[in-house]
């Protein structure tokens, strides 16, 4: 199949590609994982690419059209994921980590005063 319209066409109005790109770049490939579909070269991305374009041409804003990205691959195709009770352990786990290496530094330095 040839590639989508706008996988690889930027939009006519710079504002508006300057929208789609930076959404691109905060979406991930279902197929390549490590990359945005703003990077990727999988077919998939180029679909996807082509997505976020014409829904921007279409006056949807980035929010609408990460929400249905969101709704349609799952919270895992965002690189800024919303706080959910899927993604909570995402957001809790650092701030637990944080207090968890304070605790620890502050309990080593209260040890090192006493000697």
């Amino acid at each position: 199949m040839p590639a989508a319209e706008l996988a690889d066409t930027q939009l006519r109005d710079p504002k508006q590609e300057a929208k789609a790109v930076a959404l691109m770049e905060t979406l991930r490939c279902v197929v390549c994982q490590g990359q945005s579909i703003a990077d990727s070269d999988a077919e998939i991305a180029g679909d996807m690419r082509a997505m976020v374009r014409e829904r921007i041409q279409k006056g949807e804003s980035p929010e609408q059209i990460r929400a249905w990205m969101v709704e349609r691959y799952g919270e895992w195709v965002s690189y800024k994921p919303g706080f959910s009770a899927g993604t909570a352990p995402l957001w809790i786990a650092p701030l637990l980590l944080l207090a968890g290496g304070i605790w620890l530094a502050r309990g080593r330095l209260r040890t090192r005063k006493k000697n």
